[in-house]
């Protein structure tokens, strides 16, 4: 009798589909397989076999097990366990799982070999060349090159018989990391922090510590001593080294290769989909042992990972907003629990949540308190705009300016931060007040001055922008309000237009490579001021910037949520940390018209640990993250009054539950995208409820109508 196979599609399916085994295929759990579904052939994981006694209805057999690497199982329990904390249908992280499985193979690549017969004019170059074909698989080409030969020499064995050419798979391989190589010299407060690492390791199995150290302190240097004890304890052993941002991933990945001498994989939405493929392949087949990367590294099909470390782990770039729902610290974590792994959260600002499990010891808490070397933590100014304003028109104080002016007499750099992408964030007509929005949404349109176009960074629609207002028709009437990046640059330009300026966001840096390339010229010296966002906040050495002004100090505090003034002081926390990593000082001015502000105060005092206590005083109280539980139902509809109908049933639908607080429905603050439009639910709940079984519960007593839309956000870091 047929086994049968129960297969996850990597689709948004409720669950695993059941199909016949077919005679002879020997499936095992983790296989992937061509499975039919209606007319298609789709890639399918075996998730269980039984056996097919029993069955009283006939299934279709699979088509064909697929010629792939096989998911650990490890892999496979963690993708479930994702699904159902998010609540959402366990083929949404399958399909991140196998991303790379569905990328295409990188291009064949032409090999030369021997062919047995001996060349009938022996020279010494065709000598070399014989000798560099049984040294290397390489092109005629690389081969030439190899042997030091010119191509004719190459060409004319190949044309002998001698050697032939034939088209072959790239093998999807990496170097091994060298474990003689010695790190970095370490202070005594980073061989501690180190030591105690590498203690965690020898002890195996699951651990999680927080390696807490302010700015420039070394982290980057300690956690790779734990990977060189975890690879060194293992030789089949894997490390994820996960970062928030793909700016940082050039960087980091040249301090592991210098570390190890041997570059790891590189994982993002940068990577080229061949390459991809390489790394996903190498990895299943444990040729890959060190893995940096964003977020959705974290679903990599790791057959031994002994490590896990999540660089800037507050960061909220590792929340993913969009499809699969996820907070990848928090699954972290978790794949370290299946995975019997330790599990590294390093952070000059922790997040609350991480915070609170390091002090009531959940976490192990390593501390990192002094800069390295002679480097000190910049001083931090706070100026007040309203009784310094910039001048009509500009956007810098005076007292900002003046420190720039003396920065760039020094020969030193100046860092102004501003998280606001492109020229201006509102555009709006003088003549009727019209302000510019894209097509059916609520989000403003951004004037970006490079490109001559009105962009709307929610949907990714753009226009030219018009001479006219298209609500009034006034000619020339369209102005530009608030300052962006590239305003900021402008400004910058014509005040010390001898300097070199240049603008560092998502708008400029068009993939890692340019990132790189531009990180590079800050460090080697050859910007004096750079503009930027969030992108160049973080991570970043640069010997020469001793200046940081943050334009803006107050923007994060506005329209707030519950993490508002915790990000707010992260942010400008680690941007002012830029300043004086070196051997100079540091200096930091902080724009705001509210420097009475508890966040502000902290920044200024560089009290963190004032700050913390005052916002965990809060939370505590309201019963909100760390100490209770949050979710988010969001519903979208083309029909206002279905929509309406659909959320009224979903109220009166909710579970009664002890611990568990209903606040909604209510309009999203962007009551319109893409003409759809938005209302949402916020649920609280104590800490000991099941937040993911309840919000199954709730979510399996209602259909929604075919054109609603609902998405359950778990721990939401957005509440728009």
């Amino acid at each position: 009798m047929s086994r049968i196979a129960s297969v996850l599609l990597p689709m948004p399916l409720p669950e695993a589909f059941d199909y016949a085994e077919p005679e002879g295929m020997d499936l095992d759990v983790g296989d992937q397989v061509a499975a039919p579904l209606g007319p298609r052939l789709l890639r399918g994981v075996v998730v269980g076999l039984r056996e097919g006694a029993g069955g009283n209805r006939a299934l279709k057999a699979l088509d064909s097990r697929l010629d792939e690497p096989r998911l650990p199982a490890n892999t496979l329990e963690f993708v479930q366990w994702a699904a159902r904390y998010a609540v959402d249908a366990p083929g949404q992280p399958l399909a991140i799982a196998l991303r790379g499985a569905r990328a295409p193979r990188p291009k064949p690549v032409r090999v030369v070999e021997v062919t047995g017969a001996q060349p009938a004019r022996p020279t010494p170059a065709r000598t070399r060349v014989l000798q560099a074909v049984a040294e290397a698989a390489l092109a005629p080409p690389d081969l030439a090159r190899a042997a030091g030969v010119s191509s004719g020499v190459v060409k004319g064995l190949i044309d002998e018989g001698v050697l032939s050419v034939r088209s072959v798979d790239p093998v999807a391989r990496f170097e091994e990391p060298d474990l003689s190589r010695q790190g970095s010299t370490l202070n005594a407060s980073q061989a501690a922090a180190a030591a105690a690492l590498v203690g965690m390791m020898g002890e195996g199995g699951f651990n999680v510590a927080l390696l807490d150290g302010v700015t420039g302190s070394g982290k980057t240097e300690v956690y790779l001593e734990a990977a060189a004890a975890a690879l060194a304890a293992d030789p089949t052993a894997q490390v994820l080294i996960l970062l928030p941002e793909i700016a940082l991933t050039q960087a980091v990945i040249g301090r592991v290769t210098q570390r190890f001498g041997a570059a790891p994989g590189e994982w993002h939405s940068d990577v080229a989909p061949p390459a991809r493929r390489r790394v996903w392949e190498a990895v299943a087949n444990s040729r890959c042992r060190i893995v940096v990367g964003a977020r959705s590294a974290l679903f990599l099909p790791f057959p031994n990972l002994k490590l896990i470390v999540v660089d800037e782990e507050h960061d909220g770039s590792f929340k993913q907003e969009e499809g699969f729902i996820y907070q990848a610290r928090d699954l972290a974590v978790v794949r370290g629990k299946i995975e019997e792994a330790a599990v590294v959260l390093a952070s000059a600002t922790p997040s609350l949540e991480t915070l609170r499990n390091a002090e009531t010891g959940r976490y192990r808490w390593l501390r990192l308190s002094a800069r390295h070397g002679t480097a000190q933590l910049p001083d931090i100014e706070l100026v007040d705009l309203r009784a310094t304003p910039p001048e009509p028109g500009r956007w810098l104080s005076p007292p900002l300016v003046a420190a720039m002016r003396e920065t760039y007499a020094r020969g030193e750099q100046t860092l102004l931060f501003l998280n606001r992408r492109g020229y201006a964030p509102l555009v709006l007509c003088r003549a009727c007040g019209e302000r510019m929005t894209a097509p059916d949404t609520d989000s403003w349109l951004v004037e970006h001055r490079y490109s001559g176009r009105l962009v709307c960074h929610l949907t990714g629609f753009s226009m030219l922008k018009p001479a006219a207002c298209p609500h009034c028709g006034a000619k020339d009437s369209l102005v530009s309000i608030g300052p962006g990046v590239e305003r900021v640059e402008e400004e910058a330009r014509g005040l010390f237009p001898e300097a070199r300026v240049s603008v560092f966001s998502s708008d400029t840096m068009f993939d890692a490579r340019e990132a790189r390339r531009l990180v590079e010229a800050m460090a080697d010296g050859e910007i004096d001021i750079l503009v930027a966002t969030q992108a160049a906040a973080k991570g970043h050495n640069f010997p020469k910037l001793t200046l940081v002004g943050v334009v803006d100090a107050d923007l994060g505090l506005r329209g707030g949520d519950l993490r508002a003034a915790e990000r707010t002081y992260q942010l400008l926390a680690q941007a002012t940390g830029r300043a004086g990593r070196h051997d100079r000082s540091g200096h930091a001015l902080l724009q705001t018209y509210a420097p009475e502000h508890a966040v502000m105060q902290a920044l200024k005092a560089q009290d963190r640990d004032a700050f913390v206590a005052a916002e965990m005083a809060e939370r505590e109280l309201a019963g909100l993250p760390p100490f209770g539980r949050l979710a988010a139902v969001i519903a979208s509809g083309t029909d206002p009054a279905q929509l309406d109908a659909f959320m009224r049933a979903m109220a009166e639908a909710a579970p009664n539950a002890g611990g568990v607080e209903v606040y909604g429905p209510a309009d999203a603050p962007l009551g319109l995208i893409r003409g759809r439009r938005r209302k949402r639910f916020l649920v609280r709940a104590d800490r000991g409820v099941d937040l993911s079984a309840y919000m199954a519960t709730w979510r399996a007593r209602v259909k929604p109508p075919n054109s609603v839309r609902v998405a359950i956000d778990i721990d939401p870091y957005s509440f728009l």
